[in-house]
């Protein structure tokens, strides 16, 4: 009972900015896409190389190691959650937190956008097994990492600037103790992504032959 109550004073509390940055992370989705429409014929071309590149290798000699899929997932993931951490203990970090948000939802609606423009319906279907299935769980993880980030950096600015009064320290223990949950979940999504992601990609990649 306690422990929904407390749930429930989070949520009131910090709902509002749990909206803002949901919709951050849409407006950079939306800007990616379009960013698609602004390539020039050069550029897409250059893109699909890489794309037809990558497409050959999987078909030939598959994807890397579990081990090596894993370690290279986790790495980026950790850093993007230590970033935002590292940035949340400033009260200068707070604008490059957002940034940080909206650049990562411009990268999944760019590539999503990319994979549509270009190879239409069986776009569609490799953006659904490469990067929709990780994605439903980082966002929200990257979410809840920056509206703790960000509450904690205007907790600074009330407490250090403003009233210049009382502890950090309980808001500061909550503020880890969020960010170390949502690493504990991107790890277990890069084991997704190591295990489970490749049998899927190496499904739909025969289906890709026209990606050049």
């Amino acid at each position: 009972m306690a422990w929904n109550y407390q749930m429930r004073a989070y949520m009131k509390e910090h709902l509002k900015l749990y909206i803002f940055v949901s919709v951050l992370f849409v407006m950079g989705i939306v800007f990616g896409s379009l960013m698609v429409n602004a390539l020039s014929p050069g550029q897409k071309e250059e893109i699909a190389r890489h794309v037809a590149s990558f497409v050959q290798n999987v078909n030939q000699s598959g994807i890397p190691s579990d081990k090596t899929t894993f370690v290279q997932s986790f790495s980026l993931k950790i850093k993007w959650v230590a970033l935002i951490w590292v940035l949340g203990l400033s009260m200068i970090g707070l604008p490059f937190i957002l940034l940080l948000d909206f650049l990562k939802g411009v990268l999944i609606g760019f590539s999503v956008g990319y994979l549509v423009s270009m190879l239409s319906w069986k776009g569609m279907l490799f953006a659904l097994v490469s990067v929709a299935p990780q994605n439903l769980v980082v966002i929200p993880a990257l979410v809840i990492c920056s509206v703790s980030a960000v509450s904690f950096s205007l907790h600074l600015i009330k407490n250090r600037l403003l009233q210049k009064r009382g502890t950090i320290y309980p808001q500061f223990v909550r503020y880890c103790t969020v960010t170390l949950c949502m690493a504990a979940l991107l790890f277990g999504v890069s084991l997704f992504e190591a295990y489970v992601s490749p049998a899927m990609i190496r499904w739909v990649t025969p289906l890709l032959p026209d990606a050049g």
